[in-house]
């Protein structure tokens, strides 16, 4: 198959209208953190059971068209001992991989960060592609403040998303570019959206000058929301207005799809946002998820490291898959967060 052919044939799959992706990426600190505030141990063993529970959940392929997973997860296999990227293959559920290395301090601001990882990152798509990796993702984080994000920051977090997502195309691999906002601090949304446009702006900039295809990425963008710690909290409309104004006036048509992290908001938030956003109307991307813990949260807390609570944990993340779908339809309503969904 030629390269065009491979990030077509990916791209169509992620971008099916009523599905999402799941973030199960999570470093080995980050899981560890997770599982500690809930009461499970984190070992190798608890992280692959754990992950396997998220993976084999029955009927979660109706909603999920991709799985993110962390280094650590790609090399490891079900209870009968089948590799994780081929269970997901089976199920007609694409495996992607988190590529960057994590965040560093960037030189010359005050606490400013940028991503690293790009040494070398040819050869390790190389090898995550022969073990079934089809998409990568690859994450920078800007933070709001009064001084923050600097022009540098923006800037030097542009040209490494696009440096990443070029080399991905490269290698046949859909990049999923992630400019994330972070949602820390006591900003309003009217600042957040303020901040959001120029680094979008920056960030197409940058795509365009590594000739980046944008038909063939995965844009994950966080939403225009009000810091945690903002008295004024803005409401789902208003929300969902100010995102898509911000995509509208930054986001080429043609990119296929945006899927939303989900970055510190509840599962309910999320999901409501998401649903609110998607009738607005025509857009000309499909807008969809790709959440971390708004899609495992009750996933995580109902199996608390118990294989009795199994079923129930899966039931309680397939509750959230769908409701996510819908969402991404137009189609969800707060009654459905109180109503029993049994998986398939």
């Amino acid at each position: 198959m030629t390269i065009v052919a491979e990030l077509t044939s990916t791209i169509n799959k992620l971008a099916t209208k009523g599905k999402g992706i799941l973030a199960a990426d999570e470093s080995t600190p980050t899981i560890t953190k997770r599982f500690q505030a809930v009461g499970i141990e984190s070992s190798e063993e608890t992280r692959r059971t754990y992950r396997e529970i998220l993976m084999t959940t029955p009927g979660c392929n109706q909603y999920v068209a991709g799985v993110i997973l962390f280094e650590e997860t790609l090399n490891q296999k079900t209870n009968q001992g089948v590799p994780f990227p081929e269970t997901l293959k089976n199920l007609g559920i694409l495996p992607g991989i988190k590529v960057d290395k994590g965040l560093v301090h960037l030189a010359n601001t005050t606490d400013e960060q940028i991503t690293q990882g790009l040494d070398g990152l040819p050869e390790r798509l190389a090898e995550y592609k022969s073990k079934g990796a089809c998409f990568a993702k690859w994450r920078a984080v800007y933070a709001i403040s009064n001084n923050t994000p600097s022009k540098l920051a923006i800037k030097t977090n542009a040209e490494v998303l696009a440096r990443y997502a070029a080399i991905c195309q490269e290698q046949g691999i859909v990049p999923i570019v992630e400019p994330e906002i972070l949602i820390d601090g006591d900003h309003t949304i009217t600042h957040c959206e303020e901040v959001s446009e120029p680094v979008l702006h920056a960030v197409f900039n940058a795509l365009y000058r590594h000739k980046v295809k944008l038909e063939y990425i995965v844009l994950k963008p966080s939403m225009i929301i009000n810091g945690k710690a903002c008295s004024q909290k803005a409401s789902v409309n208003e929300v969902a207005e100010a995102t898509v104004r911000v995509l509208r006036r930054t986001v080429p048509g043609a990119v296929p799809t945006i899927n939303f992290l989900s970055g510190g908001q509840t599962p309910e938030q999320s999901t409501a946002h998401l649903n609110a956003m998607n009738q607005l109307g025509y857009l000309p991307w499909n807008l969809s998820f790709s959440y971390a813990r708004a899609l495992q949260d009750y996933c995580m807390k109902t199996w608390a490291g118990q294989a009795k609570n199994i079923s129930a944990a899966q039931a309680a993340f397939y509750k959230r898959a769908k409701l996510n779908s819908l969402a991404a339809m137009g189609k969800y309503t707060e009654l459905m967060e109180k109503e029993e969904v049994s998986h398939a």
